[in-house]
């Protein structure tokens, strides 16, 4: 059974990664209207990865016999200047993601809870993967610049990006996971 304090954290740590989802969504449209249908399917699929980041919490914090409280999800903005902000914004906020996920690991360690300091570890590791991806494609973003044809061939690269993720959570996201 979770502490209170912990069990609460959590339930708030799955409205900041539904947001996640809302804010991929958002950009995923964004790309869409600019032509830029790679860099739409890349926002799509991280959608997809931060949906699957909040089952696994939810999961997690019902099957510690705590209550799920969801919150109203604000609505992320909906126009971006350009694919650099984007991503500038992505990184941003990942990194107020890591911030996050830190502060429920210092906290499971504050209430020596070991199960979810051992659930947590999977984030930790995941937010290092989000971090570098974004930084990755701000340098080839800076590097493009203002040149037109090379926009299109990063476009046609994040086109190819597939979701890993199990997407159908209906049976639990761990039988989900068993089955992709």
């Amino acid at each position: 059974m979770l502490n209170k304090k912990m069990a609460q954290a959590l339930n708030e740590q799955i409205n900041k990664e539904m947001y996640s989802a809302y804010l991929y969504m958002s950009m995923s449209a964004c790309s869409n209207k600019m032509g830029l249908k790679g860099f739409a399917n890349w926002f799509m699929v991280q959608y997809h990865e931060e949906m699957f980041h909040a089952m696994k919490l939810f999961e997690y914090v019902q099957r510690q016999g705590e209550d799920i409280k969801l919150e109203a999800i604000k609505a992320p903005p909906k126009e971006f200047a350009s694919q650099l902000d984007m991503f500038t914004q992505t990184l941003a906020h990942e990194q107020f993601i890591t911030k996050s996920i830190n502060d429920l690991m210092e906290l499971a360690m504050e209430k020596k809870d070991h199960a979810t300091q051992i659930f947590l570890e999977w984030y930790i590791t995941e937010q290092v993967e989000e971090e570098e991806n974004d930084n990755d494609i701000i340098a080839q973003l800076k590097l493009i610049g203002d040149n037109p044809h090379a926009l299109l061939m990063l476009d046609r690269e994040l086109a190819a990006r597939m979701t890993t993720i199990p997407t159908d959570f209906s049976k639990g996201v761990e039988a989900a996971a068993k089955g992709a």
